[in-house]
């Protein structure tokens, strides 16, 4: 299989005051194409600090992401948010939809951004594959928050990503909305045969990805290949 996500002694300090606070400390993995993967840890290990590098969201203080063949930080922003759009799909803990966009609205921004012809009618398949086909005209303050998460979902898909990256994507919703937001983004990942890189605290949901690295202190203390 082919690469599509490599990280090499990735590093993020933070210069507070006279003292320097290391996030991350030379982190190394890599990913092939169609991997599943967990990042787990506690609070403040460095997990969505790490996604957010992998995803050339943030600059590193140190060290290289390659995503794509692309190597991100030697690009500028524009040229990152491109590579963005092109190959990554988003699912957040918090959304983020844009509120006074309708949700069919907000699942076409992507495809938009990159010209992609029949946006309105590929935002209606993926809404109704999220069992959303109903609230399409709804703007997000009208739906519940399993919903906007489903909205975000189909929304991630939209550009036919290569990768995704969902941080703690059930964190603000009950264990009933969860497993049926849970249950749909790998269904769709494995439809779609995208990489997923998942952020969660919730080790149940870690362990039905087939590999996980824990963080502590920003290091990676254990890499490991799932049973399932």
């Amino acid at each position: 299989m082919n690469s599509i996500l490599n990280v090499h002694k990735l590093t993020k300090s933070y210069n507070n005051g006279q003292n320097k606070l290391t996030v991350l400390n030379e982190v190394n993995f890599s990913l092939d194409k169609g991997d599943t993967f967990s990042i787990v840890g506690p609070s403040g290990s460095g997990k969505t600090t790490l996604l957010g590098l992998c995803a050339g969201l943030d600059t590193p203080s140190g060290g290289l992401v390659h995503l794509e063949g692309h190597d991100l930080f030697s690009l500028n922003e524009d040229q990152r948010a491109a590579i963005r759009n092109q190959h990554v799909g988003f699912i957040f803990q918090s959304f983020q939809l844009i509120p006074t966009l309708t949700a069919l609205e907000n699942v076409m921004v992507p495809m938009e951004l990159n010209s992609i012809p029949g946006a309105r009618e590929r935002g209606m398949e993926l809404l109704d594959r999220v069992d959303l086909s109903d609230r399409g005209h709804h703007y997000p303050s009208q739906l519940s928050g399993g919903e906007q998460q489903r909205v975000s979902l189909a929304r991630a898909f939209s550009n036919n990503p290569s990768i995704l990256f969902a941080d703690e994507p059930t964190g603000n919703l009950d264990e009933e909305t969860s497993e049926k937001v849970v249950r749909m983004i790998f269904d769709l990942n494995q439809e779609a045969g995208t990489t997923l890189v998942l952020v969660t605290h919730d080790l149940e949901l870690a362990q039905r990805t087939k590999r996980i690295i824990r963080l502590k202190g920003g290091k990676i203390v254990a890499d490991q290949l799932t049973v399932i």
